[in-house]
């Protein structure tokens, strides 16, 4: 399927550059942390309160993983990289990007992890250790790493639309 599915660290852009990117190229948009709210009719953070990480990573599994949509920007959750099954569904719907941004610009960029809804697991209580914990994944299932180090929203969207072969005017 012709999808474009981005992952990356918590705010890294993916759900602002996606839903923008999808209307400039003429794609709908899926919001994965949205339609895990609304299937478990929650807030992600009460989520991961009341389940746990692991619970909550095996309720974002089953939902990534019944996805199936054409011809769309997919913004999956930060914590997707820790559900295989998921992650390989997804790549079979479409291109894998990651949204590269370092650890120092992931910290300038999130103010609260927990009402934010950020998954932490085991000993992990920074920023700084969730990105050295998560880089390794995300570039595991990449297919085109996109650096959005230092780049507006419009930057963003338009290098995003550049890798895919989109030549936005």
């Amino acid at each position: 399927m012709d999808n474009i599915i981005l992952i990356g660290m918590p705010s890294a852009g993916k759900s602002t550059a996606g839903v923008l990117l999808a209307k400039r190229i003429g794609y709908g948009f899926v919001d994965c942390d949205l339609m895990i709210q609304g299937e478990e009719n929650d807030l992600l953070s009460n989520l991961i309160d009341e389940k746990g990480p692991e619970g909550f990573i095996q309720v974002e599994n089953r939902v990534c993983s019944k996805l199936y949509v054409s011809h769309c920007v997919v913004a999956t959750g930060g914590s997707v990289c820790y559900c295989d099954e998921a992650m390989e569904h997804l790549k079979s719907l479409g291109t894998i990007i990651y949204l590269e941004i370092s650890a120092s610009e992931a910290e300038r960029r999130l103010s609260n992890l927990k009402k934010r809804g950020v998954v932490m697991r085991g000993g992990i209580n920074t920023v700084k250790a969730l990105h050295a914990e998560r880089v390794p994944l995300y570039e595991k299932y990449a297919d085109i790493v996109v650096d959005c180090n230092g780049l507006t929203i419009d930057e963003t969207v338009e290098t995003l639309a550049a890798a895919v072969g989109f030549h936005l005017s």
